[in-house]
């Protein structure tokens, strides 16, 4: 959106966001603090931010500074809003961007900045991901590129903390400003902080004068400020009053007073002036007199957020609505003049570009407070169920995805989690649905924990559905971050006390089903998982049909089985059942994209382990492809198949773009997961490989020894994949020359995998044969020849003749003859193993050339999603 849109002193800039409040026609005084704070903007004097590890600035630096942030700090219904709003509009021309965000939720704040990136030429939040693009939205301004003069302003900051990593910091050809409006006095220890007070009273009687009438009478003007205190805010309601009603100040004044004195003598706690309160009270009573159903509609507002509230959260509205606000909700044209007046009566900003209502948060606390108890509540349920019936309904298609992400600052303030409304604890399962599957986590968690904290109180929750619905959302977050013991926990006992509620076949019970083979495979129990997820695969099939989404997604969790067991003709047929009903499937059929891109990830994937690496590669393109398109590039299926495909492309001998693909994914797991989670630890492996192939070997063993330390902490220490990892590492060590330390840790590791998944198993076999390349770089030729003889055995039944591990198994074996004498056998092995690296991998492949040197080829592990 460009300032053409709003037109202000100056020429417009470049690019005006869409949510900066338009000008106020009203506005009158706080020159001196306008030129005030342009003045210290413009000696570029301020501290920089002292936040995370930003020092303070330095006060005799000069002035070569020019990326300066102030804060604009004072107690609410001072203006600050305002103030902020009028430096925008009345310095644009200075600036070639001007962007606000809202920030009184922090969760919020990223998303706000993200939003700036296609006007900076960058890519959207869709494609990149809402941390990536805001990061690069950070950069940019903090470059100049492509505006060198810019404007950004943080509105209703609580905490400093709430900033922290989001104040873009000094180069010196850049002019940028960022603006802070906050009621926190801690902001005075931070940036370069400006005091908003109420209006000095030349101000007052301006704003007054203006507001109502030029007509009216310094005197009047002064008794009116007097009683209000000179609060911006309470001037603003008393002004729009006289100016709509036409009351004389006289008997304004009359009607306050005695308000005030009600007020008093109630003895309620307040934190503002009764005068303030008694204001808002004479306005909401002006406008019940006018239209009742605009104050009623005021009530409802004032249970949501603070932030605006969408028009079309009116449209649909349940039977129990109380019978005023069901008449405005229910008559548009009534809805319409409703909002019209609380614009008018400045109780409300009506903003008719983006279609939203939004009430100062000031207001909303006076209107909760004017209530009694009891029939708080019952606005608040109104608001509850207005949330439930007018969100998205399916959470899991993306296409709703923005739309339960405008109600996300609605959620908390609305106390959702106290309603025991089934329509409205639907809503907060999709919310948590919505946030689980855009990848969100950690706001899932809090949100689930919190609605599990509050319904598990009422009677009857062990076995009440949503609670278990819930419980189960939280288990599958928690795996997803790596607690996996928790996670089993819970989902053991959802599924338990499912049972005892509903039998074996509803359709919930199977749904939790789902839950316990993930918990299975995340403990390293594959087989069983398999036979869980076989016998709910049935259940699923004979319940809910074939084609069902939820049957279809257990017959992904089944592929999954078999490919962990090494069974990979087994899991590419089901992988290829579930992507070809899923992407055949109609659209209103329930399937959803990050479905069909975990089955599409995953069929890639098994082609990739039976040895298929170029068609692998061609599949893993396609799917990322279509996760970027469709889920951005930061959603965790889209992270996993980027993952997936740089082992394929290390495979296919492309270790340059290997490596590139290979580090973007890691870095964007560490920085959205942190170091432990379990998909960022596959992906740190995934980089050590490649850092390995390259010959980068300190890269590789540092990066494969931080990432072995930290797997037992995840996994456990007798998990296939942690066993596993200590095959890399011992690998890294016999390349680097350690030979003798990569035999004794191989050796453990073997021995570990025998026992978890028998020898029988690629894991096992990988190992197998390095470590009978660690016993031939020893000299202990015999000891190498019997080992891999019964490894090259092994693998010719569990993966077939022409697969990759085989043929390097083979080779090595080559080597391993001749060392011994056995000239014929390596002869005859060669004659049958050389060719058929030609016709699996080519000539050109660097496996196919060391196998024809006569050099022992390594093989290495790369952990999978499960």
């Amino acid at each position: 959106m460009t300032s053409s849109q709003e037109p202000g002193w100056g020429a417009a800039p470049e690019v005006w966001g869409r949510k900066v409040p338009g000008r106020n026609i009203n506005f009158t005084g706080r020159d001196d603090l306008l030129r005030q704070l342009h003045d210290r903007i413009r000696t570029k004097t301020a501290v920089l931010p002292l936040l995370g590890d930003v020092a303070p600035r330095d006060p005799d630096a000069g002035n070569s500074l020019k990326i300066t942030s102030h804060a604009l700090q004072g107690m609410g219904g001072v203006g600050k809003t305002q103030l902020v709003t009028e430096y925008a509009h009345r310095y644009q021309s200075e600036y070639q961007l001007v962007w606000w965000v809202p920030a009184d939720q922090p969760m919020l704040v990223r998303p706000s900045l993200a939003g700036l990136a296609p006007y900076l030429d960058l890519p959207s939040a869709t494609a990149t991901g809402i941390g990536e693009a805001a990061d690069a939205v950070l950069e940019a301004l903090r470059k100049g590129e492509p505006f060198d003069r810019w404007l950004l302003i943080y509105d209703n900051v609580g905490e400093p903390e709430d900033l922290e990593g989001l104040l873009p910091e000094g180069d010196p050809d850049v002019t940028g400003h960022v603006l802070i409006t906050s009621r926190n006095h801690l902001w005075q220890g931070v940036v370069d902080t400006l005091q908003v007070d109420v209006f000095r009273r030349e101000e007052s009687v301006a704003f007054l004068q203006r507001r109502v009438s030029a007509t009216m009478s310094d005197t009047d003007a002064h008794r009116l400020a007097t009683e209000l205190g000179d609060l911006p805010l309470a001037l603003e309601q008393a002004g729009a009053l006289q100016a709509e009603t036409g009351v004389s100040v006289d008997d304004y004044l009359d009607l306050l007073r005695k308000r005030t004195a009600e007020l008093m003598a109630e003895s309620k706690p307040s934190e503002y002036p009764h005068s303030m309160t008694a204001a808002w009270s004479l306005s909401v009573s002006a406008l019940g007199d006018k239209l009742p159903e605009a104050v009623e509609l005021l009530r409802c507002c004032a249970f949501f957020g603070a932030e605006p509230i969408p028009r079309d959260m009116f449209r649909r509205f349940g039977q129990g609505t109380r019978p005023l606000l069901g008449t405005v909700l229910a008559d548009p044209i009534l809805l319409m003049r409703a909002i019209r007046e609380l614009g008018r009566f400045a109780l409300a900003r009506v903003d008719l570009p983006s279609r939203t209502i939004q009430v100062h948060r000031l207001v909303q606390a006076l209107l909760r407070e004017g209530l009694e108890e009891a029939e708080g509540d019952l606005f608040r349920r109104e608001v509850q169920m207005l949330l439930a019936k007018n969100a998205p309904e399916d959470p899991n298609d993306e296409a709703h995805w923005l739309g339960f992400n405008e109600l996300i600052a609605h959620v908390l303030p609305a106390r959702v989690a106290e309603s025991t409304d089934p329509e409205v604890r639907d809503f907060a399962l999709n919310m948590v649905r919505y946030l689980y599957r855009s990848g969100n986590w950690d706001y899932a968690r809090t949100f689930v924990e919190t609605f599990i904290e509050q319904w598990k109180r009422e009677p009857g929750a062990d076995h009440d559905l949503r609670v278990l619905q819930a419980q189960r959302f939280l288990a599958d977050v928690l795996r997803d971050v790596g607690q996996y013991n928790e996670a089993a926990e819970i989902d053991r006992s959802v599924l338990d006390r499912a049972r005892q509620a509903f039998g074996n076949d509803d359709p919930n019970v199977l749904t939790f089903l789902g839950g316990l083979g993930g918990d299975l495979r995340a403990l390293g129990r594959f087989a069983e998982a398999r036979d869980h997820d076989e016998l709910a695969r049935d259940q699923h099939v004979a319940r809910l049909g074939e084609d069902d989404p939820r049957t279809l997604r257990m017959v992904n969790n089944l592929a999954l089985d078999y490919g962990l067991l090494s069974k990979y003709e087994e899991s590419r047929q089901l992988h290829l059942v579930a992507f070809n009903q899923q992407r055949q499937a109609p659209s209103t059929s329930g399937v959803n994209k990050t479905d069909e891109l975990a089955s599409w990830c995953g069929l890639a994937r098994v082609v990739r382990q039976s040895g298929a690496y170029a068609t692998a590669r061609d599949l893993g393109e396609e799917a990322l492809e279509f996760g970027r398109q469709e889920l951005g590039v930061e959603n965790h299926w889209t992270l996993r198949t980027s993952k997936d495909l740089a082992i394929a492309m290390r495979r296919t001998a492309a270790y340059d773009e290997a490596l590139e693909m290979a580090r973007d994914v890691f870095e964007r797991c560490t920085r959205l997961f942190g170091r432990n989670n379990p998909d960022t630890l596959a992906a740190a492996m995934g980089l050590s490989n490649v850092y390995r192939v390259l010959a980068r070997f300190d890269e590789a063993l540092a990066l494969a020894d931080d990432t072995m330390r930290r797997y037992p902490d995840v996994y456990g220490e007798q998990h296939p994949f942690y066993l596993c990892c200590m095959g890399n590492l011992a690998l890294l060590y016999r390349v680097t020359g350690e030979a003798e330390r990569a035999h004794e840790l191989n050796t453990t590791c073997l021995t570990g995998l025998d026992a978890k998944l028998t020898r029988d198993h690629h894991y096992a076999l990988t190992v197998a044969t390095n470590l009978a390349s660690d016993r031939a770089a020893l000299g202990k030729f015999e000891e190498a020849r019997e080992l891999g003889e019964d490894t090259l055995t092994r693998t010719r039944t569990v993966l077939g003749e022409r697969h990759p591990l085989t043929l390097g198994c083979a080779a090595n074996l080559i080597i391993d003859l001749r060392a011994v004498g056995a000239a014929a056998e390596a002869a005859d092995l060669a004659d049958k193993t050389y060719p058929a690296y030609d016709d699996v991998l080519g000539d050109d492949h660097p496996d196919t050339k060391v196998a024809r040197e006569g050099r022992h080829l390594d093989f290495d592990f790369d952990p999978p999603p499960i």
